[in-house]
């Protein structure tokens, strides 16, 4: 289902909540949301549209990668970035990092490691400061 965007920074604050155990429906909706605005946006957090667990989705490439509960445990070659929030006008600048590595549950609930480079590090990187609630 499409879900409306969250725009309210107050609501979008405050961290959000680890998830105890794989959502599907969670993941179709993130998924089903982040399509439906592909033109204008590349990644959204589950805060995005109005639920406080800690669940991602982005462009991965050309598809949606899904991730609950990411936590950043590896990052290296920090840079200066320009970015913009389909809940938030404007563009603002921020520091991020070219390379991580991510610790998360896949759509299975099952505990995996991946390292992302470039486009998609920085992507994650800003959905998972979301799910901080950190708003860029």
């Amino acid at each position: 289902m499409i879900s409306p965007i969250i725009k309210d920074p107050i609501l979008l604050g405050g961290k959000s909540e680890p998830l105890t155990a794989a959502d599907p429906q969670l993941a179709r909706d993130l998924k089903d949301t982040l399509s439906a605005h592909s033109t204008e946006c590349v990644g959204m957090a589950a805060n995005m549209i109005g639920v406080k667990k800690r669940a991602i989705v982005f462009d991965d490439d050309g598809r949606p990668g899904l991730m609950f509960n990411p936590e950043i445990e590896k990052k290296a070659d920090p840079y200066e970035a320009e970015e913009g929030c389909l809940s938030l006008s404007g563009v603002r600048k921020t520091r991020r990092w070219r390379i991580i590595t991510v610790v998360y549950r896949d759509e299975a609930f099952r505990p995996r490691t991946r390292v992302l480079v470039g486009r998609t590090a920085q992507i994650v990187q800003h959905e998972i400061d979301h799910c901080n609630g950190i708003l860029i």
